[in-house]
């Protein structure tokens, strides 16, 4: 490989980047703070990891070329104690759904969207919502992997208009003077990237 050749890399892949920065921030909640708010005004703590856990689980779905169902959002949480090593299990579910071959061909979802781009918006609440949670609860969260961050710019430059419309992205917000690459992604996907 030429040292000035790009690395492509696959959705899986750079799911799994995600996971690994997600895993110890969700293990890290504290029960206490499940009714704390988050960046995302709608939810608090308990209602995002939620959330969250419903994408991770049907976006295994749309990687198999599956319907997927976001009609009710199971309250995972509640259900058990050990929700934290369930949503650690089924993020390494969509890391080898999206890793499966294939997965990334032809189009996915109700909407019938390219299947990368549909992988893409995993990846982004993978990485979106666990800055949120982090943010929520105290914890360090030192930003997302540079593929991570190049491939999310593109899909959210994509998605951005239609999201907005649909109320799942904010308006933008201005970025802080040298902001990073990843604090100008929350910024455009409405997030104040300095939230407390």
């Amino acid at each position: 490989m030429d040292t000035n050749d790009v690395k492509t890399y696959g959705i899986g892949e750079l799911l799994a980047m995600a996971r690994e920065r997600a895993v110890p921030v969700v293990r890290g909640i504290p029960d206490t703070a499940l009714d704390a708010p988050t960046p995302c005004a709608e939810y608090d703590v308990k209602a995002l990891v939620n959330h969250l856990f419903q994408v991770i689980v049907q976006f295994q779905r749309l990687a198999a070329k599956e319907a997927s169902d976001f009609g009710e959002t199971p309250d995972r949480v509640g259900e058990s104690p050990g929700w934290r090593e369930r949503l650690a299990d089924e993020a390494e579910r969509l890391v080898a759904a999206w890793s499966a071959p294939g997965a990334e061909d032809g189009t996915t979802g109700g909407m019938n969207m390219p299947a990368r781009l549909v992988g893409s918006m995993a990846l982004l609440d993978l990485t979106v919502h666990v800055w949120d949670l982090a943010r929520a609860t105290g914890q360090d969260y030192p930003g997302a992997d540079e593929a991570v961050v190049t491939e999310l710019a593109g899909a959210v430059a994509e998605l951005a208009p239609t999201a907005r419309k649909m109320g799942v992205f904010g308006e933008p917000v201005p970025e802080p003077e040298g902001a990073s690459q990843f604090e100008r992604l929350l910024a455009l996907t409405g997030r104040d990237p300095h939230w407390r």
